[in-house]
């Protein structure tokens, strides 16, 4: 039972779900936050990118498949967009604060491109900024020696507004052509 309710939130961010702030009742809506550490070692908030579209992706160092990949696709979303992407920040937020530190981060995030901003912080503050961008991300069990486990978690890429405001989810896998379209008719 616990695989399918894993699947079912690793799912909702995969394939052809898509969420939009207008199509989502007012009780749906939400107000993403966080004060975390930027890979660079210093405290930022949501705040500290207003006047910046934001491409959220929450996941983990160590992730095998989806990370990468998202990442890679992120990375290609801002050299298609060319000088519009100065207006955009790719923000990847690690569930595995265990794991992930600032320097951990700092080399994983400039593997793909150098806009994007790698987060992490302490559980707590990880733990809050997930549950106010309604994502999802559970610890695996870990193998005998406790250091090789996986992070369950929501794979959708999150719009964030310049005044802060979610707009929409692009599922896992969203092809990089829907990003750039939908990016180029916000900048």
């Amino acid at each position: 039972m616990l695989a399918v309710y894993i699947g079912f939130f690793v799912w909702r961010g995969t394939g052809n779900p898509v969420f939009e702030a207008s199509s989502q009742s007012e009780s749906n809506a939400f107000s993403p936050s966080f004060m975390l550490v930027d890979h660079q070692g210093n405290t930022v908030t949501e705040k500290t990118y207003r006047g910046q579209w934001l491409l959220v992706f929450f996941g983990f160092t160590n992730c095998p498949d989806i990370c990468p990949t998202t990442l890679s696709d992120l990375a290609v979303v801002i050299d298609q967009i060319g000088g519009k992407a100065a207006s955009v920040t790719p923000l990847f937020i690690s569930v595995d604060p265990e794991r992930d530190r600032v320097e951990s981060m700092a080399e994983y995030v400039s593997a793909f491109h150098p806009t994007i901003v790698g987060l992490t912080g302490a559980e707590k503050q990880i733990a809050s900024a997930v549950e106010t961008f309604k994502a999802y991300y559970e610890k695996q069990q870990p193998d005998r020696d406790q250091s090789n486990y996986a992070v369950a978690h929501t794979s959708a890429v999150y719009l964030i507004s310049p005044d802060g405001t979610f707009v929409r989810t692009f599922g896992y896998g969203t092809a990089t052509e829907v990003f750039v379209t939908e990016l180029n008719k916000r900048l």
